[in-house]
């Protein structure tokens, strides 16, 4: 390999601190590979499986964060080093060569990986010398491929930001886009951990993987790439890593580190999804397989897919779907009507001023489930009243207080306007005998008036502000309920209604998800991956829950004899979720082939029974 406008420190003998882009040209094979992440085992065996493979380090590119989870990382540093392998900066490089206090991972602030990075960058930070550091800092941003014919720029995450998570489901434009910026045939990407090539015309985005943690596939493997130029164009090979992933570890267990990532080397699942989009979720424990891609290639017309959520039995791939068995009955739901005093914008259940295709719950009816939920789930905790808009079935208040006589507490679901406004006195009085076992939540889309209107109606938010001023004095447990869009990101909106609780004077943290619930959209968005029943064993090993493990909802059909009972608040209608007139009927295990499975509770991570403050 080849070097022209400008060179790597290290690697190829020139001075760091060069601005131009270092321009790499082979006529053979390259090995691609990124995230090291301080793991020794892996690291020496990418370099022996390289010598097998009669890849001289030459021929070879680290995609950055050599440096991150693992326990060693000086002697990972110093091979690479002398190896002399091409290597682009990593946020870790950036961020220890600037001596900075965390990792720069750009993990979502309070997040789960956020507190874990705490601990090994620390940890990374104290075993980084300053000679290391200058090597960091000299390391080039970006450098470009030429193989084949074809030029390609190789970065960390992504040309427009250095801790871009990047990932094989982004949208065409959106990947489109970064490729146009550099001026080349594609991009070279890591960060995002997971191995990816796409092909998006006469351009592409390969991200090799890592070798330093496994690909949340359920296997320890790493994974690194060949690219072999032909007459043709480009043979884009997967390839996975095996190492003692054991010894690795181990040593992180001596060393102090977290725990979440020692077992991630042994179980090859991530400690967590946080910043993995549902597509990428979906995957979560399914083995990969080593992978070829032609590119360019000639495009041939695709058969046509198989629907999704379709079969009752599989999954459009042919995987068995996901089920899930209620483990105990801790919420138990009573729908009191779709009738509401607004038509909101994409209702899900399409409750409005009209539809009573759910009728009123009759409080003798309410009764007798209660009384056999007493008699059949001594664990029941909670009973949740949703609509249409509860307060305007004039037996609600009655059964509310029925729920909180039997020692139950009790979760209305209401937007707070003036049907539930006229009952405040009773609520009051209820708040008064029963304290915070009395929660509302009201919902309230959006910090702004046109926000919130824009949704539930011209004329709704005023009524809103004032339900929520009455229930702040209440004595009763309040929390606000939002949709988030998904083009909206999660801080800016918590942020906005932050502001918005002060200007009320609400004791509200909009921070904490117990006060302010962000629900997923469902209406208008896109088919959600399909849920597997190897993705959920993943996810569910990983803490991730399901309303329909804990909590089933009664409603009343009109035009049936009597109410029925079904798997969830999101699924009143669907034939598939009715599991029967009764709760001994209703405890079967529940199959996830429906797209609001996949896209509230699943991958959204969302529950109509989150707490209430």
């Amino acid at each position: 390999m080849r070097a022209s406008e400008g060179v790597f420190p290290d690697a190829l003998g020139a001075a760091s601190g060069a601005m131009a882009v270092p321009l790499l040209i082979t006529d053979g094979p390259v090995l691609v590979f990124g995230g090291c992440y301080s793991n020794l085992q892996a690291t020496e065996a990418l370099l022996a499986e390289a010598a097998r493979l009669g890849i001289p380090p030459a021929r070879m590119i680290c995609t950055g964060d050599v440096v991150a989870y693992g326990a060693d990382p000086a002697p990972v540093i110093a091979l690479i080093r002398a190896a002399g392998i091409a290597t682009v900066m990593g946020n870790c490089e950036e961020q220890l060569a600037a001596e900075a206090e965390d990792c720069g991972c750009g993990f979502a602030p309070g997040s789960r990986c956020e507190r874990l990075s705490a601990a090994w960058f620390t940890y990374a930070s104290a075993h980084v010398d300053h000679p290391t550091r200058r090597w960091m800092a000299g390391l080039p941003r970006r450098l470009d491929l030429l193989i084949g014919g074809h030029r390609f720029a190789v970065v960390h995450g992504a040309p427009s930001r250095i801790n871009r998570f990047v990932f094989a489901s982004a949208p065409d434009a959106d990947l489109g886009h970064e490729i146009a910026e550099t001026g080349t045939d594609g991009v070279i990407g890591g960060h995002c951990g997971l191995p990816f090539t796409r092909r998006l015309g006469a351009r592409l985005w390969h991200n090799a993987g890592v070798i330093g943690l496994p690909a949340n596939d359920g296997t320890p493997r790493g994974w690194f790439s060949l690219l072999i130029p032909g007459r043709d164009g480009l043979d884009i090979r997967h390839l996975p890593l095996a190492y003692d992933h054991r010894a690795a570890a181990a040593a992180m267990r001596r060393a102090g580190l977290p725990e979440d990532y020692a077992e991630t080397l042994e179980s090859g699942v991530w400690p967590n999804f946080d910043i993995l989009p549902a597509a990428e979720q979906a995957m979560s424990g399914t083995p990969l397989a080593p992978a070829v891609t032609k590119w360019p290639e000639t495009a041939q017309a695709a058969p046509a897919p198989r629907p999704a959520f379709a079969d009752p039995a599989r999954t459009a791939s042919g995987a068995p779907h996901a089920s899930v068995a209620l483990t105990a009955l801790e919420t138990l739901w009573f729908n009191t009507g779709t009738l509401c005093n607004i038509a909101c914008t994409d209702c899900y259940i399409e409750s409005s001023p009209r539809n009573d295709r759910l009728i009123y719950l009759a409080r003798a009816d309410f009764e007798r489930f209660l009384d056999e939920a007493s008699a059949r789930h001594p664990e029941l905790a909670e009973i949740g009243f949703t609509g249409g808009e509860p307060f305007l079935n004039p037996e609600t208040p009655g059964m509310i207080a029925q729920a909180l006589a039997r020692g139950y507490r009790a979760l209305v679901l209401t937007n707070a306007m003036r049907p539930m406004q006229r009952h405040g006195e009773a609520l009051r009085a209820l708040a008064a005998a029963h304290g915070a076992r009395l929660a509302l939540r009201v919902s309230l889309d959006h910090y702004t008036r046109a926000g919130h209107e824009r949704l539930r109606g011209p004329g709704s938010f005023a009524p809103t502000l004032a339900g929520l001023r009455l229930l702040a004095t209440s004595g009763a447990a309040l929390s606000i309920a939002a949709r988030r869009p998904p083009e909206i990101e999660e801080a800016g909106l918590r942020a906005g209604f932050a502001a918005l609780f002060a200007e009320l004077g609400l004791a509200l943290d909009a921070f904490d998800p117990a006060h302010l619930t962000l629900f997923p959209e469902l209406a208008g968005q896109p088919d959600p991956p399909e849920v597997s029943a190897t993705c959920w064993q993943t996810l569910a090993g990983r803490g991730r829950r399901v309303m329909c493990e804990t909590s089933r909802m009664v409603v009343h059909r009109r035009g049936e004899a009597a109410p029925r009972v079904v798997a969830c608040t999101l699924q009143p209608y669907a034939p598939d979720f009715d599991l029967g007139a009764d709760l001994a009927a209703a405890a079967r295990p529940v199959t996830l082939n429906h797209p609001y499975c996949a896209r509230f509770c699943v991958f959204g991570a969302a529950s109509c029974s989150a707490p209430a403050g």
